[in-house]
């Protein structure tokens, strides 16, 4: 079956004062898809999804759900239900009265409130809570009280804006894994706010990476992590972070080579057809931690370095060195004997280009 638009956004502008929030926004969400909005405090992410729920005005630009245009709708008018940072419990009220509370603004009928929240309850394994008040309540049961809030209205859209930055670490990934299965079972389409790449590369079937209220790059976790368009994704995107090396071209009897103070690189075809379409090639060399290995001595292209710090994280181990000037990060096997001091020869062995006054990539 052919999968419709639950979300679009049709150049969309939001301005405070001359502080632009989100700047000429257009996205097409799918019918039933989870799609995270990630980056940086202050890149419009939140702005974004208080768009959609109407808790901000939309002076520029146009938001549909469904078939409907809703700029000019009430929050309660649009279909959505939002679940916030602080969850926004009510205190005085027990667990049941917090779940119901919405649809008894609704007029609904009390029995059905009543199979709802049991409904919802159940789902989320909170039966046993509903007589408890917030307060007596732990992080983790307080956040499903308030995604069951969301869910008995059966809405056409979940927003969750940052749900779990309050939880601890082991409780946040637990969570993610129930809020993972909970949207694959509802099938509800989801807008979910994070700054944390790693949430978002585990939840999100796309993802809208934004900086400065601009888009970056849509696609999948995957998308983003082997093809980043820029220098920006490649760097938010993966732990740790890609390594960035500044080097220049340079000809030698009709070969070109990546050139830098550490190491001389021979260029392909292929890359170099892509570098000379840069009108300055003064280049950005990027490598992922996973993508450097530590090999013989007699291996070609192989980069000498000295190990300044190891890090032991149990399942692998986290080297850190410089070169020029930079910091350079790569991982060892678990049983690497390698240690802090050693010299070790290092291949790249596969590698992103960007232009460094664009910052977009070249290859």
């Amino acid at each position: 079956m052919r999968q419709v638009n639950k979300i679009v956004f049709e150049n969309v502008t939001k301005k405070f004062g001359k502080v632009v929030a989100v700047n000429n926004l257009n996205l097409k969400v799918k019918n039933g898809k989870f799609v995270v909005l990630l980056g940086p405090s202050g890149c419009g992410k939140t702005t974004t999804l208080r768009l959609i729920a109407g808790l901000e005005e939309v002076r520029e630009g146009n938001i549909y759900i469904g078939n409907r245009l809703v700029n000019d709708l009430e929050p309660k008018e649009r279909g959505i239900a939002m679940v916030f940072q602080d969850y926004a419990l009510y205190p005085h009220m027990k667990v049941f009265d917090n779940m119901a509370f919405g649809l008894r603004n609704l007029g609904t009928p009390k029995e059905e409130i009543r199979k709802k929240v049991k409904w919802a309850a159940e789902l989320l394994q909170i039966n046993d809570l509903l007589d408890r008040k917030p307060a007596q309540l732990s992080g983790g049961q307080k956040q499903r009280v308030a995604v069951g809030r969301a869910i008995v209205r059966e809405p056409e859209v979940f927003l969750m804006d940052e749900p779990l930055s309050n939880l601890d670490a082991k409780l946040r990934v637990t969570m993610r894994r129930e809020l993972h299965k909970l949207q694959r079972k509802l099938e509800v389409t989801t807008l979910y706010v994070t700054h944390d790449q790693v949430e978002a590369m585990s939840l999100g079937d796309q993802i809208v990476l934004l900086r400065d209220g601009t888009v970056q790059q849509i696609g999948s976790p995957h998308d983003l992590y082997a093809h980043p368009k820029n220098k920006f994704v490649a760097g938010f995107i993966g732990a740790p972070a890609m390594n960035f090396l500044e080097c220049d071209v340079v000809e030698k009897h009709g070969r070109f080579f990546l050139c830098a103070d550490s190491f001389i690189l021979p260029l392909n075809q292929k890359i170099k057809d892509s570098i000379m379409q840069v009108s300055e090639p003064k280049i950005v060399l990027g490598v992922r931690p996973d993508d450097i290995s530590i090999v013989s001595g007699k291996q070609k292209n192989a980069i000498q370095v000295k190990i300044e710090v190891i890090e032991s994280l149990g399942a692998e181990n986290l080297a850190y060195s410089t070169m020029d000037g930079d910091s350079l990060v790569f991982k060892l096997e678990p049983a690497s004997k390698v240690k802090v001091g050693e010299k070790v020869r290092i291949l790249f062995e596969k590698i992103h280009l960007f232009d460094k006054n664009t910052e977009n990539v070249i290859y």
